[in-house]
C-alpha cells in the first residue's frame, strides 16, 4: 500500500495569524515529501477559515519548488464552480510549471453553504452532474479545438492554452461515495478517492464493494487506483491523545455546521455545533472516533492500516488537518514517516 497526504491551511479561530499557518503548512509539505509520501493534495474551499484554499492550483505552484519527489494534486477542484476552459487551462499550466507532476482531482463539492455563495440555486447533491459533463470536455480541450453544447456549459470552438505536459493529460481522480460516481470514474478511466468520514470500517467495506461492482460492470475498463482518506494522528501519551480527540471534536462541530447549514459563520469562522445535539451522535463518541479514525500509537496505526491493505485499498490518504496545534501535527507526521510507513514498503 502506498501513501498520500492531504494538507490544508486552517484556522479554528483568529488567535493564529496567517503567516504562521503558511509556514506550518509548508513545513508539513516538506516533511511529507522527504518522508516518502508519493502524492500531496491541496483542496478547494471558499470563505471558510477551517479550510483556506481559494484556488488549489495556486497552492500547488507555491508548494512545487519545495517538493522534490512527490507529485502534486487537487483534492478536489469543485466542478460546479469552474468553467471548463478555465479549469483546463489552469490544470495544464500547473502541470507545465510543476514539470509534469499534476494529478487532477475533481469532485462535486462538499458544503451547501459554499454552493449557496458560489453556485446559488444548486443543491450540493446535484453537483455530480457537473462532474459528469466536465470531464469529457476537459479531455477534448486538452486535445485541441472543441465546441461544446451541454446542459451546464456551452461555448464556441476553443482549446486549452497551454496544453498539459503529460500526455494525453494528467491522471484524473474522482471523489466517489455513491455508486453512480464509482461507475462514472471507472468508465472514464479515472482513479478514485473515497472518504468514509468518521464512520466505521464497514463504510470502507461498502466503498470497496461499490468499486468491485463497478469493475465487474465494466470488464473492458482498466482498474483504476483505489485510494481512501481518513483523519490520521500518531500519539504516544494520554495528554497527546486528549489534544487530538478535543481537536477533531471541535472541527467536526464546525464541519457539521457548514455541511448541514446548521449555524452561523462569522468572518469565515464557523460556529461549533454541539455534537450531542445532532442525530447520529454515536459517530462522534470519543471511543468511536478513536476506533474509526487512524488514531493511536505507531503500533495501533499500523494494525489499522493493515485492515485497509487487506481490504484492497491501493493508496491511503493521511488527512493531516483537524485543528490540532502545529507542534502536535508535526510530531504525528514525523512518527508516521519514521515508524508506520516502513511497515508497508
Amino acid at each position: 500500500m502506498k501513501f498520500q497526504i492531504a494538507i490544508n491551511l486552517e484556522r479554528v479561530d483568529d488567535g493564529l495569524d496567517m503567516s504562521s499557518v503558511a509556514r506550518h503548512t509548508l513545513d508539513m509539505v516538506r516533511i511529507a515529501d522527504q518522508g516518502g509520501f508519493g502524492l500531496i493534495w491541496s483542496a478547494e474551499h471558499h470563505a471558510l477559515e477551517m479550510t483556506i484554499a481559494p484556488n488549489p492550483f495556486q497552492i500547488l505552484t507555491w508548494w512545487a519548488p519545495h517538493v522534490k519527489q512527490a507529485r502534486l494534486g487537487t483534492a478536489v477542484a469543485v466542478a460546479p464552480y469552474w468553467h471548463p476552459i478555465n479549469l483546463a487551462g489552469e490544470a495544464a499550466f500547473t502541470d507545465l510549471i510543476t514539470g509534469g507532476r499534476l494529478e487532477l482531482g475533481i469532485g462535486s463539492g462538499a458544503y451547501q453553504r459554499e454552493f449557496d455563495r458560489m453556485k446559488p440555486g444548486l443543491k450540493q447533491t446535484d453537483g455530480y452532474r457537473h462532474v459528469q459533463e466536465m470531464l469529457p470536455v476537459l479531455k477534448e480541450l486538452w486535445k485541441g479545438d472543441y465546441e461544446h453544447k451541454g446542459e451546464f456549459w456551452s461555448f464556441p470552438v476553443s482549446t486549452s492554452v497551454p496544453k498539459p505536459l503529460q500526455k494525453p493529460h494528467p491522471p484524473i481522480w474522482v471523489a466517489a461515495r455513491a455508486p453512480v460516481s464509482f461507475d462514472y470514474a471507472v468508465e472514464q478511466g479515472c482513479n478514485i478517492i473515497s472518504w468514509p468520514l468518521t464512520r466505521p470500517f464497514s463504510e470502507a467495506e461498502i466503498y470497496k464493494q461499490r468499486f468491485d461492482e463497478s469493475l465487474a460492470s465494466h470488464p473492458d475498463c482498466k482498474a483504476p487506483v483505489f485510494a481512501m482518506m481518513r483523519h490520521a494522528s500518531v500519539y504516544v501519551s494520554e495528554s497527546e491523545r486528549r489534544r487530538v480527540i478535543d481537536s477533531i471534536t471541535r472541527v467536526l462541530g464546525q464541519f457539521e455546521n457548514v455541511f448541514r447549514n446548521l449555524g452561523g459563520v462569522v468572518n469565515g469562522f464557523p460556529e461549533q455545533i454541539p455534537l450531542k445535539e445532532l442525530s447520529g451522535r454515536e459517530q462522534y463518541n470519543e471511543d468511536y472516533l478513536e476506533e474509526n479514525l487512524v488514531f493511536g500509537s505507531p503500533e495501533q496505526v499500523i494494525e489499522k492500516l493493515k485492515r485497509y491493505q487487506e481490504l484492497g485499498v491501493d493508496e491511503f490518504i493521511y488527512y493531516a488537518s483537524m485543528g490540532l496545534d502545529h507542534r502536535q501535527q508535526i510530531l504525528s507526521l514525523e512518527r508516521f514517516c519514521e515508524h508506520v510507513m516502513p511497515e508497508f514498503t
